[in-house]
C-alpha cells in the first residue's frame, strides 16, 4: 500500500525491530545514578527486571508473595508467565535482595500487594508507564533510548550469561522460551557466533 502524500509514518524516526541489552557500563552506570539519589523503588525495579529476565508484563505484576518468604526476600522466585502459560524460574542476586529489602521496608508494603504499585496503590505499575521509566534511566547516562526499551533489561543478564557460556540451552530456560529457535532469534545469534564456536572447537 502506497502512503498517502503528506502522511508521516508512525515510526519515522524511531528504531524498530529488537532492543539492544544494556553493557556492563551501562547497568553500572544506572544503578549508582539510582543508588546515590536513594530511589528505593527504581533501584529494586532496576535489579528485579534485569535478575528475574521478566517479560515487562510479569514484571509489573509482581506481588511481595511472590519473592518473599515470610518477611524475607527469597534467593529464588517461581512465576506463572502469562504470554506462554507456563512457569518460569530466576534467581533474586544478594543486592537485588537488598534493594527490594529496602524499597519494601520504606513502602510498607504487605504480601499481597504489588511490589511496584501505579499512580494508585491498588493498581501495578502500568507497562507504559515502566516504558517511560526505562527510558529515562537510558536518557539520564546519556544514551539514546530510542535504542533501547524495556526488552533491553529483560535482555541484558541472558546475553551476558550466553557471552560467557554460549549455552543456549540454559538462556532459553531462564527466560521461559518453549522454543531453543526463538531464543536464538531473540539474542541476535548469527554465523559470526556460529563460526567463533567451530574455531574454539577441535576435533
Amino acid at each position: 500500500m502506497t502512503p498517502s502524500i503528506g502522511h508521516t509514518p508512525w515510526n519515522k524516526g524511531i528504531i524498530v525491530g529488537q532492543k539492544a541489552p544494556l553493557k556492563l557500563k551501562e547497568v553500572w552506570a544506572i544503578r549508582i545514578r539510582l543508588q546515590l539519589a536513594r530511589q528505593h523503588r527504581e533501584l529494586a525495579l532496576f535489579d528485579l527486571g534485569l535478575d528475574s529476565k521478566l517479560r515487562a508484563c510479569d514484571l509489573v505484576q509482581l506481588r511481595v508473595r511472590d519473592i518473599c518468604h515470610g518477611d524475607r526476600v527469597a534467593c529464588r522466585a517461581i512465576v506463572m508467565q502469562r504470554k506462554t502459560h507456563r512457569p518460569v524460574q530466576f534467581e533474586i542476586a544478594e543486592p537485588t535482595r537488598e534493594a527490594l529489602s529496602a524499597w519494601i521496608k520504606t513502602a510498607a508494603l504487605r504480601s499481597d500487594d504489588w511490589v511496584f504499585s501505579g499512580r494508585k496503590r491498588a493498581m501495578h505499575l502500568s507497562t507504559r508507564q515502566y516504558s517511560r521509566i526505562v527510558r529515562r534511566w537510558i536518557a539520564e547516562i546519556g544514551v539514546d533510548a530510542s535504542a533501547y526499551g524495556t526488552h533491553s533489561i529483560r535482555r541484558t543478564k541472558a546475553a551476558l550469561i550466553y557471552r560467557r557460556t554460549k549455552n543456549l540451552r540454559a538462556v532459553q530456560l531462564l527466560l521461559g522460551h518453549t522454543k531453543l529457535e526463538s531464543t536464538v532469534r531473540y539474542l541476535g545469534i548469527d554465523v559470526d557466533d556460529a563460526l567463533e564456536l567451530a574455531e574454539q572447537t577441535e576435533v
